[in-house]
């Protein structure tokens, strides 16, 4: 099915349950994204991955945080990722994800000096860098900076919907139902009402996820810079442990959205990490 076949057959499974008002609105919260696995030879999407080298416009600075360098974690490349129209503006082309590396046994000690000096979530210690497809090369990484074995991602289309605690199950506004469980908590007892909602079409499952919606371990929400709306943020990329990095003292996920606005815009100088770290 393509996306708008799969938002159709997403009401029709909940209309029963919920009622046709109700199941519309519930579906519009869920935002296109793709699961993104290990690929097999020859089941790579596009040049989406984690690790290796960025791939930069030559000239392109590589992002610091007080001097020292970030490191390059991930590259989605969005021409290759089919439900994206209406998320992000045409020919996107490629998306360089970095983070402040304090965590890894791979981490220059000096990065791990300033991971202690900054919050996970400060937007000085991340950046995402947009590439066209034709222009990006490989660029090689700075000293101190680390540098893990590259991933290739297989990328699987589907709907992601809000967790638990996502903020965003603010915007169904359930004021007017009868069943207080729902208004307090939509997210279980809405939910119970929907049969068959767990063998969905579209579902997205996986540790790793482009666009779509995060998903937190620790029962919580991304965390937004100041005191922003999380709903006016769309999120970009959901990066779980990895063989060679992780993020956090105990663990994590790590997140990295963007102002709406902004990426209508194009303008990608405006991501910000939102970690979620247990």
């Amino acid at each position: 099915m393509d996306r708008e076949a799969t938002r159709a057959a997403l009401v029709d499974i909940c209309t029963p349950g919920l009622g046709a008002g109700l199941a519309e609105r519930f579906v519009a919260l869920g935002m296109p994204g793709h699961d993104l696995t290990r690929a097999a030879p020859g089941e790579e999407t596009g040049r989406c991955r984690f690790g290796g080298h960025p791939l930069l416009t030559p000239g392109t600075p590589w992002p610091d945080v007080d001097g020292h360098p970030l490191t390059f974690l991930a590259v989605l490349d969005t021409d290759a990722l089919p439900w994206l129209d209406g998320v992000i503006p045409p020919g996107t082309g490629l998306l360089n994800f970095f983070y402040l590396d304090g965590d890894s046994e791979a981490c220059h000690p000096a990065a791990h000096a300033l991971g202690l000096t900054y919050m996970p979530d400060d937007p000085k210690a991340g950046a995402v860098i947009r590439s066209p497809s034709a222009d990006a090369v490989e660029t090689v990484a700075p000293e101190r900076a680390s540098v893990f074995r590259p991933v290739p991602w297989k990328a699987v289309p589907g709907i992601g919907f809000p967790d638990d605690w996502d903020p965003a199950w603010d915007l169904l506004d359930l004021r007017d139902h009868p069943d207080d469980d729902v208004r307090s908590l939509p997210s279980v007892y809405l939910l119970d009402a929907v049969n068959g909602w767990n063998a969905r079409p579209g579902a997205l499952d996986s540790d790793d996820i482009a666009f779509g919606r995060p998903t937190f371990p620790t029962g919580s929400s991304f965390h937004i810079p100041g005191k922003a709306d999380p709903n006016a943020y769309t999120h970009l990329l959901q990066l779980s442990t990895q063989d060679d990095w992780w993020i956090g003292g105990d663990g994590g996920t790590m997140h990295w959205s963007i102002p709406t606005e902004a990426l209508k815009a194009g303008d990608f100088t405006k991501a910000v990490p939102t970690p979620d770290i247990y």
